[in-house]
């Protein structure tokens, strides 16, 4: 009577990508999936999940995604629909627009910041509202 699809074998694992310390990608990645970075990305990263950035880690470019956790270095512009944490050894140059913003005591925050409380969908088929606007 009550059928459940199945679950995809990625649904129940959990759906994060990771990048280990050491690692240095340049290009721009599209993920629809949770990520936690590690290595170092130079270019762009937009996802419909969250970024984590490890301590050890650090993105040069611009960031599109839901939620972000960031404990390493970020450099660029960064828009989060909803939460971003910065955590107390994270180094943020640039500029921010989120929904709601944390930082912990001890994090170096040098940013322009814009707090939209009711951000609209950023991300839609792969591109930013504004590429789709332009």
């Amino acid at each position: 009577m009550f059928e459940k699809s199945p679950k995809s074998y990625t649904d129940l694992l959990g759906k994060t990508n990771r990048i280990v310390e050491g690692t240095t990608i340049q290009g721009d990645i599209i993920s629809p999936a949770d990520f936690r970075l590690d290595g170092h990305l130079i270019g762009n990263f937009q996802s419909k999940g969250k970024i984590v950035i490890g301590p050890a880690g650090s993105v040069k470019g611009d960031i599109i995604c839901k939620n972000a956790d960031i404990e390493g270095k970020f450099d660029g512009k960064i828009q989060v629909q909803e939460i971003l944490n910065v955590k107390s050894k994270a180094l943020i140059h640039g500029e921010v627009i989120c929904g709601k913003l944390s930082v912990e005591p001890g994090a170096e925050f040098s940013a322009s910041c814009i707090m939209k409380p009711h951000v609209k969908n950023l991300i839609t088929d792969g591109k930013s509202a504004e590429e789709k606007t332009a």
